[in-house]
């Protein structure tokens, strides 16, 4: 019999519905779960007493015949969103002790859907980071060993908690935000399905922010059908949230027909980059191959500008950045070191209160905005940036998705790559371009590589075209058939 926590969102509210177990129940086996996942350092902030009246109300509310979209589904959230009088530290010293007194859009409508939640998961230091080992709070632990070697292994960042936590079992579902990357990277690596949902389609009020203009929030899941299940509830225009844009949100989930017939896949050429692994490759060959199968028809596309999406990148987000965290100065909330003057108390407290990663990216943000150099870098990345989009905009005049890999490796060892910023940094380079254009993308995972670590396949939709994206996707996770457990899950 499936244990309580290893259900899927979808089954988890089958069997609700059908009262074969409480909210109380399911809360229960999934707060055992995170007691017995501590060493994998998931959570930042548990919350079981919070979770266990929140399925008490779930339970009434079921009774009573009012049950929502996620009624009683235990769920985890990225520490960067604010929920109100819980801890929230977005990985970092600075934030130290600040409650916040508000919830973000996000969250909001995911507890008035329903859901309950279980804690605040541990990610890169503000989200700035593609192994989760610049937190404050300790590294995360993949739940994922390679054959034959016991080395811990990085879940992939900013978001590797929620992956982590969704791959380990001890949630059905978890949220994360996506910057670069920051979703679909950590889901590709933890064999799990990781989305993007176009920006502007989730609120980013109440999120702390990174880059604004780049970063989304989105769910991190088990199944295609379990994201659909999951971005609906979080998704709406938010009137507080200037580039959340007013649109129907649709049922997703009634997306997933399986018929992709005649729809047009693309392939585009730059995406072979040097240095890539041949079962990469092999996987991606697989995967037009599944969709031809299944009806659709694969077309080669160029995206010419795509080399110039990484450097683009790690100009514009440490920019904004740069901006955005020039309100931790310890006057108003979180860590504040004392000074004989204000400048030295600002000094002190960011000196001590920001990691290595998040002063390196400060730096070079300031310096790009910086009197003379501006133009030079800011302004030259901002118009490759509107190249970048026209390169997506022309390609979708011919098809209606894209197909790439996600990832250029699988997870690597916990400290590798940690003293070349710039190797850490390619991580991103196939899910960077839809941040750039502010496309949904979408990570399945697809298959075991040599080294018994999984491997993700990416689908990257029009603008505001989750639905079809989705059904992509779900063709791509049947035909893949990933059932594959990670060791901590087989063992424990």
């Amino acid at each position: 019999m499936t244990r309580l926590n290893e259900l899927t969102i979808a089954a988890a509210r089958d069997g609700l519905a059908k009262g074969e177990f409480s909210a109380r129940e399911l809360a229960e086996a999934h707060i055992a779960a995170m007691e017995s996942a501590r060493r994998l350092n998931l959570f930042i902030t548990e919350t079981p007493e919070r979770a266990l009246a929140m399925a008490d109300a779930a339970d009434a509310r079921r009774r009573r015949g009012e049950a929502g979209l996620l009624d009683g589904i235990p769920l985890a959230v990225k520490d960067l969103f604010c929920t109100e009088d819980v801890l929230t530290t977005a990985g970092s010293h600075i934030l130290d002790g600040f409650h916040p007194p508000y919830e973000s859009t996000v969250t909001a409508n995911l507890w008035r859907a329903g859901a309950v939640l279980l804690g605040k998961t541990n990610l890169d230091e503000f989200a700035m980071g593609s192994s989760n080992m610049t937190s404050h709070y300790g590294p995360v632990e993949s739940p994922w060993r390679r054959k034959g070697d016991n080395r811990p292994l990085v879940p992939g960042g900013s978001s590797g908690g929620s992956a982590a936590a969704v791959a380990a079992r001890v949630t059905a579902g978890a949220i994360g935000t996506d910057t670069g990357g920051s979703i679909r990277q950590p889901a590709a690596f933890c064999g799990i399905v990781g989305m993007k949902p176009t920006y502007g389609r989730c609120s980013r009020w109440g999120i702390v922010a990174f880059a604004s203009s780049l970063d989304q929030a989105g769910p991190l899941t088990r199944t295609v059908r379990d994201a659909a299940i999951m971005l609906r509830a979080m998704a709406g225009h938010d009137p507080r949230d200037s580039t959340s844009v007013d649109r129907p949100v649709p049922d997703y989930e009634a997306a997933l027909s399986g018929d992709i017939r005649g729809l047009r896949v693309g392939i585009p050429k730059e995406y072979r980059v040097d240095g890539m692994p041949d079962e990469i490759e092999a996987l991606w060959r697989r995967g037009v191959q599944w969709l031809e199968e299944a009806g659709a028809t694969t077309i080669e596309v160029s995206l010419p500008h795509t080399k110039y999406a990484l450097p683009t990148y790690y100009i514009i987000a440490p920019a904004e950045a740069s901006s955005n965290l020039a309100r931790y100065d310890g006057v108003r909330y979180g860590l504040r070191v004392p000074g004989r003057t204000p400048t030295e108390m600002y000094e002190a407290t960011r000196g001590e209160g920001f990691g290595a990663e998040v002063k390196r990216r400060v730096l070079i943000g300031t310096y790009v905005l910086s009197a003379g150099y501006y133009d030079a870098y800011y302004n030259k990345a901002r118009k490759v940036r509107a190249l970048i989009l026209r390169d997506f905009t022309e390609a979708f005049e011919s098809v209606d998705v894209l197909l790439t890999p996600t990832a250029p490796s699988t997870a690597f060892a916990q400290g590798e790559k940690m003293d070349d910023p710039i190797a850490m940094y390619l991580n991103d380079v196939f899910t960077v371009p839809a941040n750039l254009s502010g496309l949904p993308g979408i990570s399945v995972p697809a298959a075991m590589a040599e080294d018994g670590l999984p491997l993700g396949l990416q689908v990257i939709g029009r603008a505001f075209d989750e639905e079809t994206m989705l059904r992509v996707a779900h063709v791509i996770e049947t035909a893949a058939g990933f059932d594959a457990e990670p060791a901590f899950v087989a063992g424990r």
